[in-house]
């Protein structure tokens, strides 16, 4: 694959205009006994960013009902117990050609049991939030803060920020390990995937994997970690035992999310190419033999 196809300041930009589809339909369909694999039950969030908004879909109907938020939400997440959704962006007060200003990013909870699902507050989380994980009891959540190179720690029950992480440079996408012991954090500008030791809430390694990694992906063993790599058109494999990339693998144009199949066979990696040449391609990994096993046509711009 070649070079990155944008400066990395437009990528930066790029990532932070994108909308991002976040699927907590996993989650939230396996706590209601349904399983992903088998059943078209469950509800997906989406962060709706341009709209200013979160919508829920019901895909047992196709129902699909929208909440306005006083943000625009860049990424969603929902609790292991189906109960609680988290959105975090930035304030409307603080796009546009003042995006990524200071003091202009927000986390907000949401109650997810009831319908519509509605806010039930607001957390002011610093100047360029990206994406949110919470830990799998649903009291601490974490937001990459990229401006700030760290990630902040949210007590979701008190509403305040209650730690700070630093990380390497431009912290963008993270995810909790299976165990729950380890968050893995990919750093846009600096090459890297931080590990943060959720208990301690420092910073315990940091892993070269190479040019812009943007999302990582665990596999349901834990044993693994998929890290985009948007600027080599490649997913390096970590081997979490070992904090060692094992293998890089080519995929289609400027990757960026990542998630295994439940089951643990696959991962599914989005290609989403450029803002003036967007791709339309979602690669499939085998993970057993670490090499690409099918290319599936998406919609232009896949994320």
């Amino acid at each position: 694959m070649g070079p990155l196809a944008l400066p990395l300041s437009e990528l930066t930009v790029r990532l932070r205009r994108t909308v991002i589809f976040c699927a907590g339909f996993l989650i939230a369909a396996l706590a209601t006994g349904f399983s992903a694999a088998t059943s078209s039950a469950g509800t997906v969030f989406t962060a709706d960013e341009k709209g200013g908004s979160v919508s829920a879909i019901d895909l047992a109907t196709g129902r699909v009902s929208t909440v306005r938020l006083a943000m625009m939400p860049h990424n969603v997440q929902i609790s292991g117990d189906g109960k609680q959704l988290v959105a975090v962006g930035m304030s409307m007060t603080k796009v546009g050609k003042a995006h990524g200003a200071h003091g202009g990013g927000k986390l907000i909870p949401l109650d997810a049991t009831v319908h519509p699902i509605r806010p039930v507050g607001e957390i002011d989380v610093g100047p360029h939030p990206a994406h949110v994980v919470m830990d799998w009891a649903g009291k601490l959540a974490f937001v990459t803060d990229s401006q700030e190179n760290a990630v902040l720690v949210v007590d979701l029950v008190a509403q305040r920020i209650s730690g700070r992480i630093v990380t390497g440079a431009y912290p963008h996408g993270l995810r909790l390990s299976p165990d729950g012991l380890e968050l893995y954090v990919a750093n846009v500008k600096g090459g890297t995937v931080s590990v943060i030791d959720v208990a301690k809430q420092v910073e315990t390694a940091r892993i070269d994997v190479g040019k812009s990694p943007v999302q990582v992906g665990f596999t349901p063993d834990g044993r693994h970690v998929f890290v985009s790599l948007n600027g080599e058109g490649k997913v390096a494999v970590i081997n979490r035992a070992t904090r060692r990339v094992a293998a890089k693998i080519p995929v289609g144009r400027n990757p960026v999310q990542v998630y295994a199949t439940p089951d643990g066979l696959h991962v599914y990696v989005a290609n989403q190419g450029t803002e003036k040449s967007p791709s339309n391609t979602v690669s499939v990994i085998a993970v057993d033999t670490l090499n690409p096993v099918a290319t599936i046509t998406a919609g232009r711009g896949a994320h």
